[in-house]
């Protein structure tokens, strides 16, 4: 899987103000409710915050991919975010998050979402990728340095 498969410009937005973790989630749904069809921006929120209930999504680092399933049509969706002051995400290594890489998968996806959130979390484990992304001063750069190489 390429970022730019699952990404476009209009999910990529640098420099968000995050507050908090229930505030990042309502901004994630959100931005997926402004691009998408027919997509209850509630709902969305709900099965995001539902998924962080079943464990956190914060792979440390500073890192975090929130995530669900979702009625998509059997498409994947992606946004990243980066945010200017970071928050608590409550992260594996308990340090809070200043990037955010959020995925719509279908709900009937099984290996296939679990390979997709594998390959995502090996991404943002390279430390030049992450410098990129944290370097983005607005939208169209972060767009860039997620899905450029």
């Amino acid at each position: 899987m390429r970022l730019d498969e699952i990404l476009i410009k209009e999910r990529a937005r640098a420099n968000v103000e995050g507050v908090s973790k229930k505030r990042v989630l309502e901004s994630i749904a959100t931005l997926f409710a402004e691009q998408l069809d027919d997509v209850d921006v509630d709902e969305l929120y709900r099965n995001l915050l539902n998924r962080e209930k079943l464990g956190t999504t914060g792979i440390g680092g500073g890192i975090a991919i929130p995530h669900c399933r979702f009625n998509t049509q059997g498409r994947t969706y992606g946004a990243c975010l980066t945010l200017t002051t970071p928050i608590d995400f409550d992260a594996v290594d308990n340090e809070p998050v200043d990037i955010i890489f959020a995925m719509l998968v279908p709900e009937n996806a099984e290996s296939e979402h679990l390979q997709m959130l594998a390959t995502l979390a090996e991404q943002l484990q390279a430390p030049s990728f992450v410098s990129r992304l944290r370097a983005a001063n607005d939208d169209n750069e972060l767009f860039n340095a997620t899905t450029s190489g």
